[in-house]
């Protein structure tokens, strides 16, 4: 994340709530905004598991 109170973590470490609170006040424009939006959708329908093969890189 580039911004914020988690700035520094990978987006796809970030807490539900937080991902939660972006889409109830809007996902910044541009590609954050798309990565972020993605990885909200992925973490509420329970799918975070998907990512585990690419943190074994």
């Amino acid at each position: 994340m580039p911004y914020g109170k988690y700035k520094g973590r990978l987006i796809a470490d970030l807490p539900g709530h937080y991902l939660n609170w972006f889409a109830r006040d809007g996902f910044p424009k541009g590609e954050i905004g798309r990565l972020l939006a993605l990885m909200q959708e992925i973490d509420h329908n329970g799918l975070s598991s998907l990512l585990d093969p690419l943190r074994k890189r």
